[in-house]
């Protein structure tokens, strides 16, 4: 569980990436491709930050020896 500041600038990535592509996207009047963008880039991060919490809970768990 050795995370560094590389997983904050890996989201602030996508994050940037997403927003330039929603505006591309949208400038060209496609609305509905613009948000499946966003809304992709949603869950990407979602499940980076869900794997991030799931290792944060092992370790909790495994400090507290509530091992099953």
């Amino acid at each position: 569980m050795a995370y560094d500041v590389n997983t904050i600038f890996q989201i602030a990535g996508i994050g940037i990436i997403v927003a330039m592509m929603h505006t591309v996207l949208k400038q060209m009047g496609k609305e509905d491709w613009a948000h499946w963008v966003t809304l992709i880039g949603f869950v990407v991060v979602l499940y980076m930050v869900a794997t991030i919490i799931d290792d944060l809970f092992q370790k909790i768990r495994s400090v507290f020896l509530f091992q099953a």
